[in-house]
């Protein structure tokens, strides 16, 4: 960041007073800009014993398949993020339910939220941004083309799950970069 948003001013990276991070503030104006991470919303739906993914028609990891999901927006509660970009991605139309996995991914500033989700009806179809969409039993999971190790690590405590025949919450770190493919 370099200007204020507030006033324009050009900003200075320090510590203001009462805090412990560096900011970006604005000496003639006295805004705080903070910066946190981002929320990227998804779902696991289901149909039956399978999965709904998405292959990805943008970068990051053009070409590799992912669960539907993506940025919350302003106004949104995270189960609406969730459903709109499963609509968006994969045109089906998901009921909602329990939320399943939060990954953090602080090396990219974003936390992953995945929801349960069972597809209406068994209608999908590429949204903008992916080039194909398709349903996959367990044993037809591409894993060496799943796009982010978060889509991955939600796949795994889904199918443990569903093989324990007991559904949880799950959390976990990502803490290092994906390597590049």
């Amino acid at each position: 960041m370099q200007f204020c948003s507030a006033c324009g001013h050009t900003v200075e990276l320090r510590i203001p007073d009462g805090d412990n991070r560096e900011r970006h503030v604005c000496p003639n104006c006295g805004t705080i800009h903070y910066q946190n991470p981002r929320n990227v919303l998804g779902t696991v739906p289901v149909w039956g014993d399978q999965v709904l993914l998405c292959k990805r028609a943008i970068e990051p990891r053009l070409g590799y398949w992912t669960l539907p999901a993506g940025f919350m927006e302003i106004g949104e509660t995270t189960a609406q993020a969730a459903a709109r970009e499963t609509l968006e991605e994969s045109g089906a139309d998901v009921e909602v339910g329990p939320l399943f996995s939060l990954l953090n991914v602080p090396h990219v500033n974003q936390v992953h939220i995945f929801y349960l989700a069972t597809m209406r009806e068994p209608r999908f179809a590429a949204g903008e941004e992916s080039l194909e969409v398709r349903l996959f039993s367990e044993h037809e999971i591409p894993w060496d083309e799943i796009a982010f190790p978060t889509v991955a690590q939600t796949l795994r405590f889904f199918f443990a799950d569903r093989d324990a025949g007991k559904f949880g919450l799950h959390t976990f770190d990502i803490l290092q970069p994906m390597l590049r493919v």
